[in-house]
């Protein structure tokens, strides 16, 4: 089982602004490196406070020259907000850049107010991203592409560069749609699932519809690999943990807010904090996500790996900008001694979700 870092570098109160985040992202993402972190992902969002990473890709190019062995990967590209052609060359320049390092993360989005701001139709995001894939697959494999499709055409267009990594880098898809599970058996492709700051309930149903689409198209669940995100802190004491999950509730407003047209937005054009209808308690945030002493903690992802078996699990540790203090901590921590208790439950973290035929039916 991989372990990742997930840096969605939400803005809201960190004193030295996007600035700040940007070096905080960085502290993070150095310190999974040298703790032996497998992957650090970099979020897409767009025009909000939401995320301060409207380019993924720029962020993995970035890290590429602090980093030395951590993989790095866009947590994903929102492929329908792009011209797939000019994704195909910057995938090949990243991976050339991260001496190939680079995963492709990529998904059709969900977030109403980046779409329309895109002048991309929400609802036609699953055939978009299937045409765009085709163009970008035959651009990188093939080295040219001429494509007629009904999102998009284009002439016959020659490729100079490619990726580093032959034929493609390893790739991970934020869905569950049966025609993109179909479409990307030919690779592989991992489904990354999140629930974000709704933790574990959501995540099983989540994973328990994947499970039924594998099925779908004649595949056994059990025997694919599956990449899951958890938001996850260290705490070590009931008000830090609520602590934590009000910078978790601000972060599910914010995701409940940019799926309308228009979001609420404070006087610093921020997404208000405002509550929502049937959203979380604080308790409830609280106790959902991994968050809890490291015998909790461990606890919690135990029973997250004896449930779904993950080949690839991620940990958001900086979220609602958090303090890096505190996100630092609980990652130092999460290593020193989470791991040692998981891997004392269920064996080496390695040798995790790789074995075919396990049982995995989230709820």
């Amino acid at each position: 089982m991989q372990l990742g870092l997930f840096n969605l570098m939400t803005l809201r109160d960190h004193p030295d602004g996007a600035q700040g985040v940007m070096r905080d992202t960085r502290k993070m993402v150095e310190t999974a490196d040298e703790l032996g972190f497998d992957v650090a992902w970099f979020a897409e969002h767009h025009f909000a406070n939401y995320s301060s990473s409207p380019s993924p890709l720029m962020m993995c190019s970035y890290a590429a020259g602090w980093t030395k062995r951590i993989k790095l990967g866009p947590g994903v590209i929102v492929l329908p907000l792009y011209n797939p052609l000019r994704v195909a060359q910057e995938i090949a320049v990243a991976d050339t850049q991260t001496e190939g390092r680079l995963i492709i993360g990529m998904g059709t989005g969900y977030q109403r107010y980046e779409f329309d701001r895109y002048n991309v139709v929400l609802d036609d995001r699953v055939d978009v991203f299937l045409e765009y894939w085709d163009v970008i697959e035959k651009a990188l494999v093939d080295g040219e592409v001429e494509y007629k499709g009904k999102h998009i055409s284009l002439p016959k267009t020659h490729f100079a560069i490619s990726t580093q990594q032959k034929p493609l880098p390893p790739i991970f898809v934020t869905s569950s749609h049966p025609k993109l599970l179909e479409r990307f058996k030919k690779w592989k492709a991992v489904p990354f699932l999140a629930a974000s700051t709704l933790g574990s309930p959501v995540l099983y149903k989540m994973v328990d519809g994947l499970n039924d689409a594998w099925t779908t198209i004649g595949e056994q669940p059990s025997t694919k690999p599956l990449a899951i995100m958890q938001y996850l802190a260290i705490t070590d004491s009931r008000s830090e943990a609520l602590a934590v999950a009000e910078r978790a509730r601000y972060v599910g407003r914010m995701a409940h807010y940019l799926r309308q047209a228009s979001p609420p937005l404070d006087d610093n054009s921020y997404i208000s904090n405002q509550a929502f209808e049937g959203e979380y308690t604080l308790d409830q945030y609280a106790d959902n996500m991994v968050v809890g002493d490291p015998h909790t903690v461990a606890e919690k992802m135990v029973a997250d790996i004896k449930r779904l078996n993950p080949s690839n699990y991620t940990c958001n540790f900086s979220f609602g900008c958090m303090p890096i203090e505190l996100a630092h901590r609980s990652i130092v921590r999460f290593k020193n001694e989470v791991v040692p208790l998981i891997e004392k439950e269920v064996g080496p973290i390695e040798a995790l979700g790789v074995t075919p035929g396990l049982a995995r039916k989230a709820s």
